[in-house]
């Protein structure tokens, strides 16, 4: 049972959501560690089905060995795969690691382009990678950046009834000022894995209750 305060559109009560949220988490930035874009890039496709903490396990001996662009593309590919191993799905990710890598090389002069429509002609890297990669390495806010935890509080929050990524985002992008696009998705993801979690939503400490019309009553006491 929700209790909601009233608010005369979503999109206002989007604004108020990341206000808060800005509050509580006014440090908030990316948790994979990186010193260059393309090594953000590694790190993103590696962090699919897999946690940040288990990634910067993996990529500082993955970064040594294979510091850029040019050295990832022509690399053993045996080899990248049993670094990777740890972050499940080692082979395709291995695959598609190196196949955009080589790609980068050839058509971008061994830079991470700028752009999202060529961001996502790599192989292995859809829209979320993509978002990541130009908001945190390029401050380019090309879009919202939609993971497990952005789709699921933004349904429960009320902000839209799809379930396809790429809906949910174009949803989001109607009610938040482009400056604040990736603002909200790198806040929901703290707030998904401190307060609202999937099994055990912690609603009695979320400073969202009252605008959420998923927060349960029941829960608002610990």
């Amino acid at each position: 049972m929700g209790i909601t305060r009233k608010w005369s559109s979503k999109k206002q009560r989007a604004i108020e959501i990341l206000i808060r949220l800005k509050r509580l988490y006014p440090e908030a930035t990316c948790t994979l560690n990186y010193e260059t874009p393309v090594q953000l890039l590694v790190a993103t496709i590696l962090s699919a089905q897999c946690t940040d903490e288990r990634v910067n396990q993996v990529t500082p001996e993955l970064f040594r060995q294979f510091p850029d662009a040019d050295a990832l593309a022509s690399a053993e590919l045996e080899v990248l795969e049993n670094l990777v191993r740890p972050t499940g799905f080692y082979r395709n990710k291995a695959k598609n690691i190196q196949a955009a890598c080589r790609m980068i090389v050839a058509d971008f002069d061994s830079q991470v382009p700028k752009r999202l429509e060529d961001l996502v002609k790599l192989p292995g890297v859809a829209r979320k990678t993509a978002n990541v990669v130009l908001a945190h390495a390029y401050g380019i806010n090309a879009g919202v950046t939609v993971d497990t935890h952005v789709k699921r509080l933004t349904k429960l929050l009320g902000l839209t009834d799809n379930i396809d990524p790429v809906k949910i985002e174009r949803d989001l992008i109607r009610l938040l000022p482009q400056e604040d696009w990736e603002n909200w998705s790198i806040r929901l993801i703290y707030h998904g894995r401190e307060i609202c979690k999937a099994r055990k939503p912690l609603c009695y400490a979320c400073v969202l209750a009252d605008v959420c019309p998923s927060a349960e009553i029941s829960k608002l006491t610990p």
